[in-house]
């Protein structure tokens, strides 16, 4: 159950400026039916360039509802500059706070106000441009952007809880994730490291002889010593020391530290060397 603050209670059962402003200045309209928010806002200008009277309209929940109201009380008798520095954590802040699932009401209001200020300007809503990336509730990559930036957030859950993005299908998870690391500057996590091929029993024969020829038989031959492979039973290796290799008492370390190490790192960490 979600705590509500007196004055969100309040403005949801007695919300003001329910209705919509006659011949108004200024129209703004986010959200819709199908995504289950919708929200008119109209607002009048008076002869100082002051907003005189602003109304809403707006099908959603108790916070939606407590949202406009509180944003129509906000920007009466602002200017229009005033009124679009109005963010959506003011309007949240004026209500005394919202529940975190709960602020993409407040970023309804904002959105809606920003509208209205555009249809009297003569301007395309904002929120026009940008690429969709939510198709369940038709969310840009700006709007995600945009939340991410002014509202400081971290995660997939938290985009949601603000723009709704995310709260559908949840195809769009990953584009989000992406968006939120480019906004903060965070590197993409390196990806994971493909699983080692599996070899088999052949291909595996054949690469420790490979290896035995080319990187240990050279070295043991060096301090005039050799070394013979005679059997491959799974992981077993099974080999017998020649020349002063043969019988020397430091055989059992050079086949542990020297042979058997080697083929482990360039065959299979899993082998194990036996001597005859």
């Amino acid at each position: 159950m979600w705590d509500y603050t007196d004055k969100v209670k309040d403005r949801f059962l007695n919300p003001r400026n329910v209705g919509e402003v006659e011949d108004p200045d200024g129209v703004g309209e986010v959200g819709s039916l199908a995504c289950g928010d919708a929200l008119r806002l109209t607002f009048k200008l008076d002869d100082e360039g002051r907003i005189a009277e602003a109304r809403f309209k707006t099908f959603g929940c108790g916070s939606a509802i407590a949202s406009a109201s509180a944003l129509t009380e906000m920007m009466t008798g602002m200017t229009l500059e005033e009124a679009e520095t109005i963010t959506n954590q003011d309007i949240a802040d004026y209500l005394g706070g919202l529940p975190k699932e709960k602020m993409h009401c407040s970023v309804m209001g904002r959105e809606a106000l920003e509208d209205a200020i555009a249809h009297y300007r003569g301007e395309e809503s904002p929120r026009t441009e940008g690429t969709v990336v939510c198709e369940c509730f038709g969310v840009t990559d700006l709007e995600i952007e945009r939340a991410v930036r002014e509202n400081d957030l971290h995660t997939v859950e938290e985009v949601t809880n603000y723009t709704k993005a995310g709260g559908g299908c949840e195809r769009c998870h990953e584009q989000i994730e992406e968006i939120i690391r480019e906004v903060r500057g965070e590197e993409q996590p390196p990806a994971a490291a493909p699983a080692p091929k599996r070899l088999t029993n052949i291909e595996k024969i054949r690469l420790i002889e490979d290896t035995l020829e080319r990187e240990i038989r050279p070295s043991l031959r060096m301090d005039g010593g050799d070394i013979e492979l005679i059997d491959v039973d799974g992981n077993r290796v099974i080999v017998r020391l020649q020349g002063t290799c043969s019988g020397c008492k430091s055989a059992e370390i050079t086949l542990r530290d020297y042979v058997q190490a080697r083929l482990r790192e360039l065959v299979a960490p899993e082998l194990s060397v036996e001597e005859v």
